[in-house]
């Protein structure tokens, strides 16, 4: 594959990916503004208590910035706020005033700075405290206020954005201490259905032009070694694996690895998982696509089916050489191709026709159990509970362990132990056959084995010599 249509492929894919959450944002938006708004049109929160030993209740201060010569255009209601709130045990006062009004009417009282609120699974909010001991003038008596409302009962305010550094304000109306309130908040704007249409036109145009470099990228992409059948050379005393598996990785262990170069080796693996990410994001979006494809043709597009073929060479054979199973010295090439002279390589036969009804249940339901076994292998292995009370995993994965042990045999025996190298390679095969098959390439349910499942293995002819007979 030439690497202008390389570029194609993965500008395309970014745009395709771009486009969809561009959609997806609109759609929810859409959803939203059809059924999240009250009677008013606000979008609002759920109504929690803010209670605070001090005088005042305050938010930080926020900047509004319209520009002036776009405000001459901009309807009136650009966006505004509803803010309801109900004393606990007494009249209660709310406001919004300038900050430096704010700020001198509050100088020496006490007061609580709301710094974050959390509207989570459950409700939090974080204080900053000021002390003070001055007593300030009820909030009802000062006339910087642009919006406020105060007394029994629920009281709402309801203010226009403007211009300005402002504050909101929340008191008991005598100005006394210990202020305690339900409080709501919300928002709406006149601009919102506007910016659902512009960005569905928006989501839509972005996907449509990142499918068409998708196509001219893909447009004539042929053969490599990923077709039904593979030739070429191998490493001098590797071994080729012959099988009926479509899917087939090979590593030839490199019997004078370095010691410590396995150290930084994922430190000179960095132009390539910079190319790689690039390269993942072409993959899952061309995959979408070739799932469309399948389901109305029951093919898998030739073009893309070998570029996703490409990508998953180059990761195995970045994989093989940096974390995955550091089994060789020899730095990977940038390349999509086969390349039968490095010590890893990966195969998949083209499948003619594919199931139309298993693209729709194979990536996610038929993979469960191979899911789930691949998680226990490349997950963190011990799980906590965080201040927030999230799950959160800790520690190494298996895979990972079991690569740093092969490391320190190295550095200390200088010798990667045969049984470990095994069993990282059948970890890595079990790994990419869920790939493959996850990504619609294969209707082949992967095997539950490390191994190859193959005939013996055949030592492979000189890469200089005569092709290899085909692997099947």
């Amino acid at each position: 594959m030439k690497p202008l249509k390389i570029i194609l492929i993965v500008l395309g894919s970014i745009a395709a990916l771009a486009g969809g959450a561009i959609l997806v944002g609109a759609l929810v938006l859409g959803w939203a503004f059809g059924t999240q708004r009250d009677a008013d049109g606000y979008f609002t929160t759920p109504t929690e208590r803010f209670s605070s030993d001090a005088r005042a209740i305050t938010s930080e201060d926020a900047d509004v910035l319209i520009d002036q010569d776009a405000a001459d255009w901009l309807p009136s209601d650009l966006a505004e706020i509803r803010l309801r709130a109900e004393g606990v045990s007494g009249p209660v006062f709310i406001g919004i005033g300038p900050e430096d009004e704010v700020q001198a009417y509050l100088a020496g009282v006490s007061r609580s700075v709301v710094r974050d609120v959390s509207y989570g699974r459950r409700f939090d909010i974080e204080y900053g405290d000021i002390p003070g001991d001055a007593v300030p003038p009820p909030p009802v008596t000062q006339d910087f206020w642009v919006a406020q409302a105060s007394g029994d009962g629920v009281q709402t305010l309801d203010w226009s954005l403007e211009n300005g550094r402002w504050t909101v304000v929340l008191m008991n109306a005598d100005g006394s201490p210990g202020v305690a309130a339900e409080l709501s908040a919300g928002g709406r704007s006149s601009l919102l259905p506007a910016a659902i249409f512009i960005l569905l036109v928006l989501g839509l145009f972005f996907i449509a032009g990142g499918a068409g470099l998708i196509l001219l990228g893909a447009l004539g992409v042929r053969g490599g070694a990923s077709g039904a059948t593979a030739t070429g050379g191998a490493p001098e005393g590797a071994l080729a694996i012959e099988g009926a598996e479509p899917v087939r990785i090979v590593g030839h262990l490199d019997p004078s690895l370095s010691r410590w170069l396995w150290l930084v080796k994922w430190f000179l693996a960095i132009p390539h998982y910079v190319v790689l990410f690039f390269l993942w994001i072409a993959f899952s979006v061309l995959t979408f696509f070739a799932g469309v494809a399948i389901l109305f043709t029951g093919r898998y597009p030739r073009g893309i089916f070998d570029f996703n073929v490409g990508v998953l060479r180059w990761t195995w054979r970045v994989g093989f050489y940096s974390t995955s199973a550091i089994g060789t010295d020899e730095y990977p090439p940038f390349s999509l191709g086969p390349e039968p002279d490095y010590p890893a390589t990966l195969e998949v036969d083209y499948p003619e026709h594919l199931s139309r009804g298993l693209v729709l249940v194979k990536w996610w339901l038929l993979a469960i159990p191979h899911y789930i076994i691949l998680a226990i292998l490349t997950s963190s292995p011990s799980w906590a509970i965080d201040n927030n009370d999230r799950w959160q995993a800790s520690g190494p994965s298996l895979l990972t362990i079991a690569v740093l042990i092969a490391g320190l045999a190295l550095l200390v025996r200088g010798r990667y132990p045969q049984g470990l190298f095994n069993l990282l390679m059948g970890v890595n095969r079990w790994i990419f056959r869920v790939v493959v098959y996850a990504a619609l390439m294969t209707d082949d349910y992967p095997p539950f084995r490390l191994d190859q499942g193959s005939e013996e293995p055949r030592p492979a002819g000189p890469p200089s010599g005569g092709a290899a007979p085909a692997t099947t």
